[in-house]
């Protein structure tokens, strides 16, 4: 990528616009929501956008906003993507912008990232006649639950030749946490985020009265037993340079204190980096539930639903936005972390079908040292919002420096 546009210039108007981007990332906190259906975050998206030029296209089965942003000149089109969606989770940051909706916060920055975008348009729309080529942005429901990016693909983000599907050649997104130093880039060439799986077993014994443990077949220790073996699994089949994490987050079992129950269940995740360690912890899951069980005399019932698949970042895409971040923010400003994370990333649907990068973007309140704030998906957790004008500004420099490499007819 080469850049188009002056670095300094591009992040004095990214700061000029902070004021705005921040009254939406706020205006969307005060009122979150969960899934696939966020009417209210669609209105504010909409009315953010409007006058800019776009052509905009809403979400069939989700409430989904593809605008595309078309250049001066032929030319590539790269993807800008911002999931939409909060999390079922009571907010306690006490802040004065707080969630007005009782059990339900944004945890993960999304409102953040919608803020971004949209100032990534506003600034690309300034620069419409530079362009060659076109924008596609991105705003995604259901991140959280329910898979929104493949459902997104599934109506035609990616390409076809209605308003709102053209074809793209590259994607760029980035996902906003405050273990960094606020203002910095993040992100590494290859597998950026782990494959998230979901696990569900459920241990079948035989109820009885608690003062007869001998005349029922009870399911807890076993259950017990099977979390316990899972870790050990994990430690003595998957190699030291192939990260697997297995943890379960939920066991349910009886409803009183003197009844053995019929019953007990286990929920919970395994992350993984490479399809083959995915594979191999998937079927240890079910020989381990099974094995336990049936040396008690018990059955297990095992549900293994596939998750998203990793995050993995095209090398080239991610050197080249190494390239262009660094020309926009300076020197040690743009970071290669050593390690993926083992969080899950439904992004990693459209990087399965385009080159393309995550970025994390750190945004560590200045009142905290790095890696001592509250973490994504904490009901305590709070961002600098002054990272708000550089995420928007790296958009933009990413977006521009694809596009330039890529003027002319695509081909």
């Amino acid at each position: 990528m080469s850049t188009a546009a002056g670095p300094a210039a591009l992040l004095a108007e990214a700061q000029a616009l902070l004021p705005g981007i921040v009254a939406i990332r706020r205006e969307i906190h005060r009122r979150p929501e969960v899934g696939t259906h966020l009417p209210q975050t669609q209105r504010t998206i909409l009315r953010a956008l409007d006058g800019l030029g776009l052509t905009v296209r809403l979400g069939e089965r989700l409430s989904s906003v593809t605008a595309v942003l078309e250049g001066a000149r032929p030319g590539r089109t790269i993807l800008l993507r911002a999931d939409m969606d909060a999390l079922p989770q009571q907010e306690a940051t006490g802040l004065d912008f707080a969630s007005e909706v009782p059990g339900v916060m944004h945890a993960c920055g999304h409102d953040a990232h919608v803020a971004m975008l949209i100032g990534a348009a506003r600034l690309l729309a300034a620069r419409r006649d530079r362009l060659a080529g076109r924008v596609v942005l991105m705003f995604q429901p259901a991140e959280e639950l329910g898979g929104g990016a493949l459902q997104m693909i599934e109506e035609g983000v990616l390409g076809g030749d209605g308003p709102g599907t053209a074809p793209v050649d590259g994607a760029f997104a980035l996902h906003i946490n405050s273990r960094h130093e606020s203002g910095t880039l993040h992100l590494r060439p290859g597998t950026q985020y782990a494959a998230a799986d979901t696990l569900h077993i459920t241990v079948r014994g035989r109820g009885g009265h608690a003062a007869a443990p001998h005349k029922a077949l009870d399911p807890i220790p076993v259950a017990c037993e099977i979390v316990q073996a899972l870790q050990t699994m994990v430690a003595r089949t998957i190699g030291v340079f192939d990260p697997a994490i297995v943890t379960i987050g939920r066991i349910s079992a009886g409803r009183a204190y003197n009844i053995i129950p019929e019953t007990a269940e286990l929920t919970g995740t395994y992350r993984t980096l490479s399809e083959d360690g995915r594979r191999t912890v998937r079927e240890g899951i079910a020989r381990v539930a099974h094995g336990v069980a049936a040396a008690h005399g018990m059955t297990a019932d095992v549900h293994l639903p596939e998750g998203y698949p990793a995050v993995r970042n095209d090398p080239a895409f991610a050197a080249a936005v190494h390239r262009a971040a660094t020309a926009l923010l300076g020197p040690g400003r743009v970071h290669e972390p050593s390690w993926p994370t083992m969080g899950g990333e439904d992004g990693s649907y459209v990087l399965r079908r385009v080159p393309g990068a995550m970025a994390f973007l750190g945004a560590c309140p200045p009142d905290r040292s790095p890696g001592t704030a509250p973490d994504n998906h904490s009901d305590r957790v709070v961002y600098d919002e002054r990272a708000l004008a550089t995420g928007t500004a790296v958009h933009c420099t990413v977006a521009q420096a694809f596009l330039a490499d890529g003027a002319g007819p695509a081909g």
